[in-house]
């Protein structure tokens, strides 16, 4: 029986390897999704604008929100080795992960930067950094934005 059971683990590992620690250079996809190597990673608890989803300044001025997150996913990621630590699979087979350059939770930077909201459908992980880059009208809390959940919904 044991060796059985040791069997299906192994299977399993094999079969799901992006259930587990993945650390590497990272691509940046979006505000929230990236590729370490060959597994795609959604970033847990955020939820970042949509690459063509536009937001306006306090100026009334539109902007490419969707991109402006991206890049400061970039800046954030820097060309460093990334760590990500998941332990489940979205509907679209990316993992689902907290990611970090060094000590530094970037899902957390993300919010804290005003370039994604706290996606509490799925996690609270992240509501106090959103309110602290609202309180201090960080990134997309400089002007006026649609949620990126209610922007997705508009368009379909």
């Amino acid at each position: 029986m044991y060796r059985f059971v040791a069997a299906l683990i192994a299977g399993l590992a094999v079969a799901f390897p992006a259930l587990a620690d993945v650390t590497g250079p990272a691509r940046i996809v979006d505000g929230n999704t990236i590729w370490i190597g060959q597994t795609n990673i959604r970033i847990h608890g955020i939820d970042a604008p949509e690459l063509k989803q536009t937001c306006r300044t306090s100026k009334g001025k539109e902007q490419l929100c969707g991109q402006l997150a991206k890049q400061t996913l970039e800046r954030i990621v820097n060309g460093q080795e990334v760590t990500c630590k998941g332990d489940a699979l979205d509907r679209y087979g990316r993992l689902i992960a907290v990611c970090y350059v060094g000590p530094f939770d970037i899902n957390e930077q993300m919010v804290v930067d005003g370039w994604a909201l706290a996606y509490r459908k799925y996690s609270t992980d992240y509501v106090r950094a959103e309110t602290f880059a609202k309180s201090r009208r960080e990134g997309m809390w400089r002007g006026t934005f649609q949620a990126p959940w209610e922007w997705r919904k508009a368009k379909h």
